[in-house]
């Protein structure tokens, strides 16, 4: 039997559809909400409205785009949590809507599981087990993924995120939002090795960004009471001393996971995956550990629905269904 599953990611301020038959993703659309850049970050409440406009007309273009009916769908994949409470209920209460008029099962799908699980929509997949370095604005972990139904929390930050750390150093810089992708643009021309900033030294499997942040800022202000300019004169050299240490940071901390667990197969995952220095040095640390690595593809790095409805797929095969009072989380354990 053939199964479609219809998959709404609303955790933040993208809202996405997606259309997966048989584990193949046939859409993936996605609405940016360019209305927060003007206050430097995502306004709760502003994201929600934008969130309640945008659905109908991306499942509709979800549909049209995938050559799907309504009447094809096996079941509706929802983002439960973690995000925007706000933002999740627009999406959980329209995936349980459709369900119910559907008369078909609902999914209730964890973001940054679905995050590891991008890395299962396209060939060559990992082989289990493998670990997954997740890295977005809001979380930093590393997963070990014994299969697509047990995942399990090896290391995570104990402050800020990685993705954090890139923005808010932008920030310092006078960047506008979001400034992670901004650090990644100049850092391209610029020298990692001019200015060094510290490592935090936490043990274990554990991540925390929240000094190195504070060791950014003071080396700014005083750099810039020695010279006003400093940083306009300097941009991309900060830019790329500020994304060595960062990436830096997380691929020492990927190294030790591999060492310890003994696992070779490797991936990385979430919004900051998309940074092309974070994917550079992955794929030459792969290299030399000799890791067999993964890396999804741009469209599957930021949030989107795509990672939502293969996760809902592998649910589904394993009769993974949510009842229809199930309720949308800021915040969930794993």
């Amino acid at each position: 039997m053939s199964v479609t599953i219809l998959a709404i990611e609303s955790s933040c301020d993208e809202t996405s559809c997606a259309l997966c038959k048989d584990g193949t993703i046939l859409s993936n659309i996605i609405a940016t909400q360019a209305i927060h850049e003007q206050y430097g970050g995502v306004v709760p409440e502003l994201a929600s409205r934008a969130h309640m406009q945008n659905i109908v007309p991306v499942v509709d273009r979800a549909l049209v785009s995938a050559g799907c009916r309504l009447g094809d769908l096996s079941a509706i994949a929802f983002t439960q949590s973690p995000g925007l409470i706000g933002s999740l209920l627009v999406g959980s209460q329209f995936a349980k809507s459709l369900a119910l008029s559907l008369h078909i099962p609902l999914i209730a799908v964890h973001h940054m599981q679905a995050h590891v699980l991008a890395n299962l929509i396209e060939a060559p997949r990992p082989s289990f087990p493998f670990l997954c370095l997740t890295v977005s604005g809001g979380h930093t972990q590393i997963v070990l993924c014994h299969s697509p139904h047990r995942l399990e929390v090896l290391g995570e930050t104990m402050d800020d995120a990685a993705g954090e750390a890139f923005d808010k150093s932008a920030k310092l810089l006078g960047l506008p939002y979001p400034g992670g992708p901004l650090i990644d643009k100049h850092a391209r021309g610029g020298n990692p090795g001019r200015f060094q900033f510290p490592e935090p030294q936490v043990g274990g499997l554990q991540f925390s960004f929240s000094g190195l942040k504070t060791a950014i800022l003071y080396f700014l202000q005083e750099q810039k009471r020695l010279n006003p300019l400093f940083v306009e004169e300097n941009l991309a050299d900060i830019c790329a001393s500020v994304q060595h240490r960062i990436v830096s940071i997380l691929l020492h901390k990927l190294q030790k996971a591999s060492e310890l667990t003994g696992i070779k197969e490797v991936c990385i995952a979430g919004g900051v995956s998309a940074n092309s220095g974070l994917r550079q040095a992955f794929e030459i640390t792969g290299t030399q550990q000799g890791w067999n690595i993964h890396i999804p593809r741009f469209e599957y790095c930021t949030d989107n629905a795509a990672m939502i409805a293969i996760s809902g797929y592998y649910k589904f095969l394993a009769g993974e269904f949510s009842p229809m009072g199930v309720s949308a989380h800021a915040r969930a354990e794993w």
